[in-house]
This record gives C-alpha cells, structure tokens and sequence, in this order.
C-alpha cells in the first residue's frame, strides 16, 4: 500500500500575499447636478488624493473635432486639458472622474503632477456628500449672454455663479482672456 506524505508548512516558504489595492474612496451614482456624479463612499480627509483623471491624450485640435461646441444644444464633454498641446479625452477609456461635476461651492480641485491630473480633496468630505470641483472655464473676454446659457451651472450651491466659465476678474488685462478658449475641465 502506498504511503502519503504531508508537508509540513515549514517544509517550503510561505507565497508572498498579492498586493490587494485599496477600494475605492468613490462610488459613480446619480447627481442632483447633472447626470451621473462621484460621491465619497468613506469619509475623505482634506488633502487626500482621489481619483486620477485618466483618458486618451489627443491635440487640442483634435478635441476641437470630437466636440463641436457651437453644433451642441448644451455642453458636455469629458475634455480636460493638460498642457497646451494635450487634451485628455476621459470619455475615450477614462475614469470614473470624468463623472465629478463641476459646482461653484467645490469640496475638491485638480491638480496636475508630471503630467498626471488628479482630482484631490480640499477639505474634510463627510460619506456619501458629492465630489464637484470649479471647473472654472477660461474666459476670452467675448463670452455673451447665450455663452453663459451654454455653459450654464446647476450646482445649487448658494455662491452659484450660474456659469461653469471661472468667475469675471475686472482687475485682469484683456490679453490674460485672449489665450485659448479650449475646455480647461471637464464637464460630465
């Protein structure tokens, strides 16, 4: 009759446990804002980084040819410029930070680190509240009434500014708002 031998635990070394990546500190759901949103699915301290904005890099050009702002009814791009010769397009195998809506009241803001965009708390955020941050559209000094409509605000924030294009600077030369009007943030 054959034997059967049992290793002893001891008798070869312990596989090293696969990393497991932490869960994510969101959860993509409906918005009171507009569509889809990103809310904290824990609490989220100040200075915490969330989510990184991700999509495919293209030229500013390019975007320009994806949306074609004046032919939409309303704005809605996932478009998020980089530098001034990368847009990255979040709707082309992006994150769920293409769905943070904008809101002139943020809890967040985005900051670029080598080339990287990430979307990073500015203050505590309480479980379940909404991640918005100002996405704040570079104004050329044309803007009309109907540009305003265009890119309206629905935040409902009680400073809303009604326009996600950042806020008039009357103190700022008229050259400051003639560089390039493209997307700066994105819209989701």
């Amino acid at each position: 009759m054959p034997t059967t031998r049992t290793r002893s635990n001891t008798s070869r070394p312990p596989r090293a446990a696969k990393p497991v990546a932490p869960a994510p500190l969101h959860v993509v759901r409906e918005s009171t804002i507009q569509g889809r949103g990103v809310f904290a699915r824990t609490a989220i301290a100040k200075g915490t980084r969330i989510i990184e904005y991700t999509g495919e890099q293209v030229s500013h050009a390019e975007a320009d040819r994806r949306y074609d702002d004046a032919a939409m009814q309303r704005h809605h791009t996932f478009l998020f410029t980089l530098t001034s010769r990368i847009v990255v397009d979040g709707f082309v195998g992006g994150s769920d930070a293409r769905f943070i809506n904008h809101s002139c009241d943020p809890n967040c803001e985005a900051v670029i680190d080598k080339r990287e965009i990430w979307i990073e708390a500015t203050r505590d955020i309480p479980e379940g509240t909404e991640l918005a941050y100002d996405y704040g559209y570079v104004r050329d000094g044309t803007e009309t009434a109907a540009d305003e409509r265009h890119y309206a605000c629905h935040c409902g924030a009680a400073n809303c500014r009604g326009t996600i294009l950042a806020p008039k600077d009357p103190e700022l030369p008229a050259e400051h708002h003639a560089k390039a009007r493209h997307t700066d943030h994105v819209v989701g």
